[in-house]
């Protein structure tokens, strides 16, 4: 899993058409983009740099609002582990080296199809990694974002996570 894509109930179908058309104008004729059993859940696998995607669909929006009408959220995903505190954790520190010794970061946690603790992960997380919390002023957003037995995992910046409608309203 590459990006995470969330949409409104029901319009799984034309979100992937329209996730899928953005890929194949930047390369990617055969993307696997997956409808989940989660409503308003789809997983996208390619070969084009999940960061790439966020900025030519940013772009996209800049240039015409109205070509995006059923993507919500895009998140890139930069690993996938297994759903337990010791894999997610353990997935997390692969990517800590992101953080230079003065960055400050924060841990999101968003569960789906889960009743794993998301105080446990978060816990589990920060005593690792000895950087400053600041859930306000940070520079990292952890994020874990638990699909069921599968979870993904990124250490990135906020302008690398899209939220079409918070886009649509800066223009």
């Amino acid at each position: 899993m590459d990006l995470m894509v969330t949409c409104a109930r029901h319009f799984e179908g034309e979100t992937r058409a329209e996730i899928r058309s953005i890929l194949e104008e930047m390369g990617d004729s055969d993307p696997q983009i997956t409808i989940t059993e989660m409503s308003g859940i789809l997983t996208v696998k390619t070969k084009v740099s999940p960061k790439d995607i966020v900025k030519k669909i940013h772009k996209k929006i800049e240039d015409e609002p109205w070509a995006m009408r059923y993507t919500l959220r895009v998140i890139p995903i930069f690993a996938t582990t297994n759903t337990d505190v010791e894999s997610i954790a353990g997935t997390v520190m692969e990517q800590a080296d992101k953080l230079k010794p003065d960055d400050t970061y924060r841990i999101t946690v968003e569960k789906r199809h889960s009743d794993i603790s998301s105080s446990e992960i978060i816990t589990k997380i920060a005593n690792q990694i000895k950087n400053k919390v600041s859930l306000e002023k940070y520079d990292w957003i952890i994020l874990v974002q638990v699909l069921g037995k599968i979870s993904g995992v990124s250490i990135l910046k906020d302008e690398d996570i899209l939220s079409v409608e918070k886009e649509k309203r800066i223009i």
